[in-house]
């Protein structure tokens, strides 16, 4: 019997089980009492059970300064390793706040760094679990350059990998532009925040107080800044979304996402010729339009309580992962203002880096008129569709449900921008303006000789409506493929994906283009 390994080996074992209990018992309770879990809890809720392989446990700081030479950080306060999300291989970190407040110093970024290396070369999603104070203060600018590693991975494995964020407790200063570079950024109502400065920063310079709640929170980040784009009330509902994403996403950009089996659904649906009012200044809920043409309970919303007027998600037809876009008539009418642009030009992008199919569903009166919204720079903001829309190379298919009025008809995937099929219902009213403004123009002085002028108005108003402001004068001309009855929609997408599925389509090459940021 070989004694001298069997002591090695249980020497082995204790230094993990000392690395594996992190800050100790008194932190890991007082991470519990904070309503948080620990960094490796959230790992075995995140990840398919009993798949997860850690990495580096036994890295340690080098730090010396201040006294670091005696402190002790297992792990170095960052979770490292692969594992599955329904059997398919992601890479994982996760910082510990029960060591050393889970600070990012130079070997807690040399991990994370390799982790993402490894999850590059490999072709697999990478998943970080944000519980931060921040860089490592006693280190110095060795944490800041950690923090420049982190950050450099984040941008050269954009479009390569999918890269998600979960912020899971603070994660403020510099940190913040990590998840920033991400394509989703999760957060979790009441545990988790996101800021540059904190409050007691911002009081001392400005003399403004807010808590960091109210400054940085999730629902701040999900409603307002728009910088997370899922919430939810607890951790475990925040990890199981992640899973769900998971779902709908390639490992890499060399592949396409991942199908399941049709269901066997219906391809007429006799509601759709009943959702979308003829009237239109008539309001309804586009949600209800997605939800009958996709596959049943198959729609992931992202960002849903950002720019309210644009509803873009992930979503399932004939088993296929689609990236839906719509107009929201609920909300600003439906129209485009700077938010809604940047929501809209960010989704895009991402499903054209990783191969998903884009169907937008199209009601807009136009950009949303404005000081603000000039002053902003909504010109700016609304050109990144433009050019967003004509980048993609994925197959890209719209159905105008209704309105489709001026630049925000060319914008939103026409066909003088790539769009591969258009489609319009036969309510569709294609135009520069609406025709209550284009006849209050056009015929300007015919309605003020008239002898009844409101009378006139709305005469001119039918004719412009019945000449110009219709789906045939498009269709006549090639802008639009066909005009088809609202019931067959599915069965429309459904044709159309199947003879896109092979889409090829090159650019002119070039290291990369310049978008209107």
């Amino acid at each position: 019997m070989n004694e001298e390994m069997y002591k090695k080996i249980d020497e082995m074992y204790e230094r993990k089980r000392k690395v594996e209990l992190g800050g100790g018992d008194k932190r890991i309770d007082a991470q519990h009492n904070r309503g948080k879990l620990t960094a490796r809890e959230r790992i075995d809720l995140l990840l398919d059970e009993g798949t997860f392989v850690e990495l580096d446990p036994f890295i340690e700081h080098r730090a010396t300064h201040f006294g670091m030479q005696d402190v002790e950080a297992p792990g170095e306060g960052v979770v490292t390793g692969y594992g599955k999300i329904h059997g398919r291989t992601v890479y994982v970190f996760a910082q510990d706040f029960t060591v050393f407040g889970g600070a990012l110093g130079e070997m807690h970024a040399k991990k994370i760094v390799k982790v993402m290396d490894l999850a590059a070369q490999n072709g697999a999603p990478i998943i970080g679990l944000n519980d931060s104070g921040g860089a490592r203060i006693q280190e110095g600018v060795v944490s800041l350059d950690g923090y420049g590693h982190v950050f450099y991975r984040n941008s050269i494995y954009s479009g390569v990998i999918p890269q998600i964020s979960v912020i899971m407790g603070p994660c403020a200063g510099g940190a913040v532009y990590s998840p920033a570079i991400t394509d989703f950024v999760f957060m979790v109502e009441k545990t988790s925040q996101m800021f540059i400065t904190g409050p007691k920063v911002i009081e001392t310079v400005t003399g403004e107080k807010i808590s960091s709640e109210d400054l940085g929170g999730a629902k701040v980040h999900g409603s307002t800044s728009g910088n997370a784009h899922f919430t939810a009330s607890s951790e475990p509902e925040v990890l199981e979304q992640v899973r769900k994403l998971i779902r709908f996403l390639p490992q890499n950009n060399q592949e396409k996402p991942p199908a399941i089996s049709p269901n066997g659904e219906e391809d007429w649906i006799e509601e759709l010729a009943e959702v979308v009012p003829v009237e239109g200044t008539r309001v309804y809920d586009v949600r209800k339009v997605i939800e009958l043409v996709l596959d049943k309970s198959d729609f992931m919303e992202v960002q849903k309580d950002f720019a309210k007027n644009i509803v873009v998600g992930f979503g399932r037809l004939n088993g296929e992962t689609v990236g839906i876009i719509a107009n929201q008539p609920k909300v600003m009418a439906g129209g485009l203002d700077i938010n809604a642009s940047d929501k809209l030009a960010r989704f895009i992008r991402f499903c054209d880096c990783f191969n998903i199919p884009l169907i937008t569903f199209e009601d807009v009166t136009g950009f949303f008129p404005g000081i603000n919204q000039e002053h902003g720079g909504i010109i700016r903001h609304g050109a990144k569709i433009l050019y967003a829309y004509s980048e993609a190379t994925v197959p890209k298919i719209t159905v105008i449900l209704r309105k489709a009025f001026g630049g925000a008809y060319v914008a939103l995937n026409s066909k003088a921008i790539g769009a591969d099929i258009v489609y319009a219902w036969p309510n569709a009213e294609i135009a520069v303006m609406g025709p209550e403004g284009a006849a209050n123009i056009i015929f300007a002085k015919e309605i003020e000789k008239s002898d009844n002028p409101q009378q006139t108005r709305q005469e001119k108003i039918a004719e412009y409506r019945e000449r110009f402001a219709n789906p045939y004068v498009a269709a006549s001309h090639g802008m639009v493929d066909d005009v088809i009855d609202p019931r067959e929609t599915r069965l429309k997408l459904k044709q159309a994906l199947e003879m896109l599925k092979n889409k090829q389509d090159s650019r002119p090459s070039k290291k990369h283009g310049n978008i209107p940021l």
